[in-house]
């Protein structure tokens, strides 16, 4: 069988294009191999290959890449271009294509969360019958991605099988997946041949409308033999585009009457029920993997987990664990169940340690039987690559008293025939290992038939990546040369944590990574669509850059961006700075600077800390410091953080390996005492050159990193993506972001405008996600309180309101911010539950600062709000419930 190519795209110069399928001639999908075809004319590509189709394949599926000067690939949206060769009787295919772009706002209506959930396909229209002639010469195929109730496609033009026309009898598509399809013989008809698609109501059996623009033209012919299938792209109409409201809450901080001290899996079911009646569409939760580190509360911090596919046992509801069958092993915890649920915060400690012991002894009596269930085999074989390797981690991380596998006795390099020798069952110790397949499993379970009840009920649920992975993790241990351990991840310092994040995470080593296919990665992914519809990703900078804080340095102020190109040390010379390398690369300390930072201290300072106004070696890292002080009293905190001051007191960072010749600028240079008892020429240059390596130099270089990695993991899944684009934000990331389809995150107290102070939601992008307030922010209500000055210019600017504003955040105040955001142009607008009940003055607590949920600055937070009434009776709240639906369904979301 013979197969022609025709792409309808037009290229400049030095720009090539390839097809990428599932047969040999066009690479089996390995992008690399793919089949070049050549330039036709301006506005068309062809290419011919053969196929056999009793050896080769009997399904093909392909798709397009742009190649530009045969380096960068651009590969086009979509899996969904597939021809069923054996069912044509044919010697000969055309197959008439049109690229798709990434970035179409369309293709978003295309991903899992629309497809699976918000669009799926009326049961009216799905039984639409297409025109279906005994033979047939061409197959047209048309996406239409949003329609009304009751709209079909249809198509007419000038030809008899096109019904000449006729808006009277249109020819009807069928819906089928994605495409819109319908076959016609058009062997009588005179080419090229006009024709257009059009909108069809089949309940009021009425043309309404046909799509914009010329009429679409078909070359070529229809001869014997041969089929021509027309790929025609999108359907030229307009629309109102889609909008939805979502709920974000992590599960830890639901509260339902059956919960254990804590939001667990099953409690998703209600938050459903409630979504429902208030008509939103989507539930977003924060990561939901496994962190049990220490098991104590330091393991609340839901960004550092131990394995990035296990789920946390926290989660787990213990009666629909345990069943009837062992029903009498939960009774005797329901006095401890309703002491622990009747807290305000979730008591981690008992809660897990409560927990993790009922799993035991539920898992000792049920092993039996559980090892025989044929869904649990076919769970362990789909999840064995992370699933042994996790229980063997907790296995030792137990054994040992500890989660750093470094200090293990044993197995402290994972070896995998050692560890499948330790987890055989054959062993001893097979319970102790056994017993974390048995909670996975109950938590697969638990977590799948509440994301099923969700998609049951129209809503979608979006997950979150975390951008790192917790340095003694299963992920770290198993694979150490993917992650640069010598290094920490972080963020720069912003309004909200002055001295930078310092997240402890080791960096990724990207180019490791990259050598497999990022199979880690896809992985990942692959995990989470088991469960999401949508996911977003934690900190998608670091894709193209990360904030990489050196292993000596406790604060994130000390970081740099890595990649980055560094300043020469000539670049000093040729603007006339007086470079001094000990000057500008070490703590710049005299007794002026001492005074401030220490006061009467300075005497104290100069003896123990001190050798002439240089740090001793024993002091001379903040990591050092901080090990120093652990054991002292809190009293002592100002000389630490003044000797952290101190220490982080410089102008440049040398590039490794450099050799004196390239550095790095240390952000914030201006605010530090070193750079301010510089002379007034050296400052000027020096913020000019910093403002060029900050701002300009690295964006092209930055985009380049992200291209080389996020194209190909967005193609991995087809879960819808969100971006967590907040900070401080290269000129490049917006570009990036869209020609990829990934929605950015808009929030209103932190524009991306530098010279804005605030950002409306009216100013959103479609391509979005809009919300008042974050996990890691205050709520309306905390942050209407912080700063009274900001608030007043808020009220009168944002809000356009006169005279002073209310000095607490009144429930009318909150209301009208929550109504900015529902009617944004924006995609989503995505509300934590604490902003939503602010609008309440009935249901929402009595103090804000309660509300919040982490501290970015404070890398000791215990995460541990939780909601502050049931979730049953939430949905008793008949008048609050019916206002939140009116306002979604008057600002058409």
């Amino acid at each position: 069988m013979t197969i022609h190519f025709y792409l309808r795209f037009t290229t400049h110069f030095g720009q090539a294009i390839f097809v990428s399928g599932n047969t040999d001639v066009l690479g089996n999908d390995d992008l690399s191999q793919a089949f070049a075809i050549e330039y036709l004319n301006d506005q068309l590509w062809h290419g011919t290959i053969k196929i056999d189709t009793v050896k080769d394949i009997n399904t093909l599926k392909y798709k397009y890449i742009l190649k530009e000067n045969g380096v960068e690939d651009t590969v086009e949206f979509g899996d969904d271009r597939i021809v069923a060769l054996d069912t044509i009787a044919a010697d000969e295919i055309n197959l008439i294509d049109t690229w798709n772009y990434s970035g179409e706002t369309e293709n978003a209506y295309f991903t899992q969360a629309f497809q699976d959930v918000l669009l799926k396909t009326p049961a009216a229209i799905a039984k639409v019958a297409a025109k279906l002639p005994k033979t047939y010469t061409h197959d047209f195929r048309v996406k239409a991605p949003i329609l009304n109730e009751d709209e079909a496609v249809c198509i007419t033009g000038a030809a008899a099988d096109l019904n000449n026309w006729s808006t009277e009898k249109p020819v009807l598509l069928k819906k089928n997946k994605t495409w819109w399809k319908v076959k016609l013989n058009l062997a009588k008809e005179t080419f090229p041949l006009a024709y257009k698609y059009g909108i069809y109501n089949i309940k009021d059996k009425k043309f309404i409308a046909f799509e914009a623009g010329n009429n679409r033209t078909l070359n070529g012919d229809a001869a014997k033999k041969k089929i021509t299938i027309s790929h025609d792209g999108f359907i030229n109409t307009t629309y109102k585009p889609w909008k939805g409201a979502g709920v974000a809450i992590p599960v830890f901080s639901l509260r339902s009457k059956n919960s254990f001290g804590t939001g667990e899996f099953t409690d998703l079911k209600l938050l459903v029920d409630w979504a429902k009646k208030t008509g939103l569409k989507l539930i977003q939760v924060l990561p939901l993997n496994d962190t049990t580190a220490t098991h104590t509360w330091k393991d609340s911090y839901p960004y550092s987990a131990i394995s990035a596919f296990a789920l946390h046992p926290l989660f787990l509801n213990l009666e629909k664990t345990a069943g009837v069958m062992s029903a009498a092993i939960i009774k005797p915890l329901k006095k401890k169940q309703q002491q622990l649920n009747a807290l305000p915060e979730v008591d981690y400690d008992n809660v897990i340690k409560f927990k993790q012991s009922a799993i035991k002894e539920i898992y000792t009596h049920q092993k039996d039987i559980f090892r025989n269930d044929t869904a649990y085999f076919d769970f362990f074989e789909l999840n064995r690559h992370w699933l042994v390797p996790y229980a063997a981690f907790c296995f030792l991380r137990d054994k040992y008293n500890t989660s750093e596998f470094s200090k293990w006795k044993s197995n402290s390099s994972y070896d995998e025939n050692a560890i499948q020798r330790l987890v055989s069952p054959s062993q001893k110790h097979y319970d102790d290992i056994a017993v974390h397949y048995f909670t996975q499993y109950h938590l697969h379970l638990q977590l799948k038939e509440a994301t099923a009840y969700a998609h049951k009920n129209g809503i979608v649920v979006k997950g979150d990546i975390p951008i790192g992975i917790y340095r003694n993790s299963v992920d770290a241990w198993m694979a150490p040369e993917l992650y640069n351990m010598d290094a920490q991840a972080g963020a720069p310092p912003d309004d909200f944590a002055v001295k930078g994040q310092n997240w402890g995470f080791p960096t990724y080593n990207w180019k490791a990574m990259q050598e497999d296919d990022f199979t880690w990665w896809r992985q990942r992914f692959e995990q989470m669509s088991e469960y999401f519809d949508a996911f977003r990703i934690d900190h998608i900078l670091g894709f193209f850059r990360i904030w990489s804080i050196p292993l000596h340095a406790v604060e994130g102020i000390m970081g740099r961006f890595v990649p980055a190109i560094p300043v020469h040390i000539n670049e000093f010379f040729e603007r006339n700075i007086s470079y001094d390398w000990y000057r500008y690369t070490k703590p710049f300390i005299n007794d002026e600077v001492l005074l401030q930072l220490f006061g009467e201290e300075i005497s104290y300072v100069k003896n123990y800390f001190l050798n002439n106004n240089e740090l001793k070696e024993a002091f001379n890292t903040q990591r050092k410091v901080e090990n120093y002080f652990a054991e002292k009293n809190d009293s002592e905190n100002k000389i630490k953080y003044g000797l952290f001051n101190l220490i982080s007191n410089v102008i440049l960072f040398e590039e490794e390996a450099s050799q004196g010749q390239q550095f790095h600028f240390r952000i914030g240079m201006e605010q530090t005492l070193s750079f301010q008892n510089l002379d007034m020429h050296s400052q000027n240059a020096l913020k000019e050159l910093a403002v060029n390596y900050f701002f300009r130099r690295q964006d092209e270089f930055w985009k380049k990193e992200a291209m080389n990695k996020l194209p190909g993991l967005k193609r991995s899944t087809n879960m819808l993506i969100c971006g967590e684009d907040l900070g401080m934000v290269p000129h490049c990331v917006p570009d990036v972001m869209q020609q990829l389809g990934i929605l950015s995150l808009e929030i209103q107290r932190m524009p991306k405008q530098s010279n804005a102070e605030f950002f409306h939601p009216n100013d959103a992008p479609y391509m979005s996600v809009v919300t008042p307030s974050t996990h890691d922010m205050s709520t309306i209500r905390g942050w209407w309180q912080e700063d009274a000055a900001k608030t007043q210019r808020f009220y009168n600017t944002v809000m356009g309101r006169y005279g002073e504003a209310p000095y607490f955040c009144e429930a009318w105040v909150n209301k009208e911010i929550v109504l900015q955001h529902f009617y944004s142009p924006a995609m989503w607008s995505i509300f934590q539950l604490q902003d939503m009940l602010g609008i309440s003055e009935i249901l929402r607590r009595a103090n804000p600062d309660d509300e919040r949920i982490n501290i970015p600055g404070n890398p000791n937070h215990y995460w541990r709000y939780r909601m502050h009434f049931t979730l049953e009776d939430l949905l008793k709240e008949d008048a609050f419930n019916e206002e939140v639906r009116s306002y979604v369904a008057a600002s058409g979301r």
